[in-house]
């Protein structure tokens, strides 16, 4: 049983050291969609958006979108 939690821990590590920092938000949701067919894409996956974007679906195909700003919350 120990190799086994082993490996998984060795695992669950080498996936962690992958994840890109600073992407722990996420994309905002579609609610409209759009009336092509097969709408075109700029981006598949987040590689393909330059560094701080995201690629995510938009209401006409997938485009690199930057990250929402933060609104403060005032306690007035």
């Amino acid at each position: 049983m120990k190799p086994v939690a082993a490996l998984l821990l060795v695992g669950m590590l080498i996936l962690w050291t992958e994840l890109p920092a600073g992407s722990a938000w996420s994309c905002p949701p579609v609610r409209i969609t759009c009336a092509l067919a097969n709408p075109p894409n700029q981006c598949f996956v987040d590689r393909h958006c330059p560094r701080l974007q995201k690629c995510c679906k938009t209401f006409c195909g997938r485009k690199c979108i930057s990250r929402p700003p933060v609104i403060p919350i005032s306690y007035g």
